[in-house]
């Protein structure tokens, strides 16, 4: 049960951290509040360690992977937009300020995701 409701949570921060990319860019109707910008790192971080405190065995790497890819690639999207709005192909509806935030966010949490379960190199 546990194992499910850190899944749910880690799927909640990563739908914010797609809220804040998406309101801006004009996809989603909506409204960026203080809510989103504080339940991203949150329910991520949160719904990360309460599924892995639970798993066992392979279960925790694969978690960690999964979960920084989808990060890592959220903070992509995120740096797409912002060079495609830095270059004026398109002009956001709202601030880009939150593309920032989820683009640093993304980077180091997905970062951190992937190198946490990386196999360790023998040493010659």
């Amino acid at each position: 049960m546990l194992f499910v409701a850190g899944i749910v949570l880690l799927a909640l921060g990563l739908l914010c951290g797609v809220l804040l990319l998406l309101i801006p860019l004009g996809f989603v109707e909506g409204n960026v509040g203080v809510a989103l910008w504080v339940l991203f790192p949150v329910f991520a971080i949160g719904g990360y360690l309460m599924a892995a405190a639970s798993a066992r065995g392979a279960a925790i790497p694969m978690l960690g992977k999964a979960s920084g890819a989808l990060l890592v690639l959220l903070a992509l999207a995120a740096a797409v937009a912002l060079v495609l709005q830095a270059a004026a192909i398109f002009q956001p509806a709202g601030s880009t300020l939150s593309l920032w935030y989820v683009l640093g966010l993304g980077l180091v949490l997905g970062a951190t995701g992937l190198a946490s379960h990386a196999r360790e190199r023998r040493a010659p």
